[in-house]
């Protein structure tokens, strides 16, 4: 039996969870996106797991989604020697002319505009800032002076992270380019973008997919850096969805700093209602234990009381022991708060700004309404996915039920709070479609004889234009 919980699970796909049962076991628990890391990513294996989760998905009606992570411009050291040490106050040179064998006096830095991007006074942070350098000197040309300012090993490949910098690189490298194109090629869900600066770097994927698909694939901006921070209003507005991803952006800012940033960022999200994930070490010691340590539950409660559309584990499916356990465990967090009188929506109505207008009002006052009636769902028929996106920003009490003929936003729509979508290919009139609905919804058990349903359409439904009428019928 599938799980009735509103806010989304999202699981990263990896070695741990690479058979069709454990698949089949998490989505049964609770999983509702997977997602392909492509930092770790081999195509073959990749298309083998996205047949295999849709095979599922034909099989039983599930509408599991697959999301496409992209890696972005992860900056890294080269090949080091076996336990190189570094120690407070030494100086070491990082180097981006050749790819020298790493010593505790120099290291291969793989990023060639590194020396010209940065400044003296800047810090750079090695191993999720478990070591951290300051620059004393640059040529400009190739090679970086730094003193130690917190030591420890110097391990191989190590990411590395300039918080004060405003680096050069693009969020798309030539791997990224490349592993955006093979996952427009398997059609995914969703695309997520690491290490979004500016919404030029939206832009770039926006008219990749645009070259490489037919259909829109939405795109999650991943918000990990300071600068990001600063230009959060114009990437929220380029965005089809934002991902807290809490790993670097508790490298880039002090990690104090992080939570108040969470809360920051999942308000703005739900003030443009577009969807928002909470991600990165939610349920960390699950990747050996099978139990949560408090902090790691009270993490999770806090994602869904702030508000989050979705909350995503990383290691804990892709590498750890107990991959379905962990699902288990935060359906049950989720379940336990999520429907709580302390969760705030951010009550800003629409405005008059665009032709989506008149949809927008409606999907509001039909979130209000149900609240007000205590309706049991709303029920909307949509070709563009649009009007989910709108009821569920609103949070209703009520179920949330999508009918479309569109088979590839049944499974992109299971990202949103509260959303369930089941396809639907008729197109009588008006009264009939409604009636119709009314009557799957009831065989389903989502309501029964005296309850009320808002139902939402486009009139005439033949044409599949924009919501402009909502009903509310009384369950016969």
């Amino acid at each position: 039996m599938l799980t009735n919980k509103k806010t989304k699970i999202v699981a990263t796909l990896g070695p741990a969870c690479s058979t069709r049962e454990i698949i089949k076991d998490m989505i049964d628990a609770g999983v509702n996106v997977f997602r392909v890391n492509f930092s770790h990513a081999d195509y073959e294996d990749v298309k083998e797991k996205i047949n295999l989760i849709r095979g599922l998905n034909e099989e039983f009606g599930y509408t599991t989604a697959i999301l496409g992570d992209l890696q972005g411009p992860k900056l890294r050291v080269g090949v080091m020697e076996e336990g190189v040490i570094v120690h407070d106050g030494d100086l070491i040179t990082f180097t981006t002319a050749e790819d020298i064998l790493g010593t505790a006096k120099k290291v291969f830095m793989k990023y060639q505009n590194f020396p010209n991007d940065v400044n003296p006074g800047e810090r750079i942070l090695l191993d999720d800032g478990k070591l951290i350098f300051e620059i004393v000197e640059t040529d400009k040309k190739s090679e970086v002076i730094a003193r130690v300012i917190q030591g420890g090993e110097l391990k191989s490949k190590k990411g590395v992270n300039l918080p004060n910098t405003k680096i050069s690189l693009p969020a798309m490298t030539e791997k990224d380019i490349a592993d955006a194109i093979f996952a427009i090629g398997q059609n995914v869900d969703w695309i997520a973008l690491s290490f979004v600066k500016t919404p030029r770097d939206l832009q770039d994927l926006q008219e990749l997919i645009a070259e490489h698909s037919e259909y829109k694939i939405p795109i999650i901006a991943k918000i990990e850096m300071p600068e990001a921070l600063e230009n959060i209003d114009k990437i929220v507005a380029y965005c089809d969805a934002l991902m807290v991803a809490r790993g670097d952006l508790g490298v880039e800012l002090p990690a104090h700093e992080v939570p108040l940033v969470q809360k920051e960022l999942i308000r703005r999200a739900k003030t443009a209602r577009i969807p928002v994930i909470v991600a990165t070490q939610m349920m960390e010691t699950m990747i050996t234990s099978l139990t949560p340590t408090r902090a790691e539950v009270n993490d999770v409660a806090n994602s869904v009381m702030d508000g989050a559309d979705a909350v995503m584990l990383s290691g804990e499916t892709a590498t750890g022991n107990y991959p379905v356990q962990v699902i288990q465990k935060m359906t049950q967090i989720i379940e336990a708060v999520e429907d709580s009188p302390l969760i705030q929506v951010p009550q800003n109505t629409p405005q008059i700004k665009t032709k989506r207008f008149i949809t927008k009002t409606i999907c509001h006052h039909a979130a209000t309404m149900a609240n007000v009636i205590k309706a049991k769902a709303i029920c909307t028929l949509t070709n563009s996915g649009y009007t989910a996106f709108q009821i569920s920003a609103w949070r209703p009490n009520s179920h949330i039920l999508v009918f479309t003929s569109n088979k590839r936003i049944l499974t992109q729509l299971n990202l949103l709070w509260g959303v369930k979508s089941f396809f639907y290919e008729k197109t009588v009139s008006t009264d009939d479609t409604v009636t119709d609905i009314n009557e799957i919804v009831k065989q389903k058990g989502f309501v029964q004889k005296g309850d009320f349903l808002i139902n939402l359409a486009a009139m005439p439904i033949k044409e599949k234009g924009m919501v402009n009428t909502l009903r509310v019928s009384e369950i016969e």
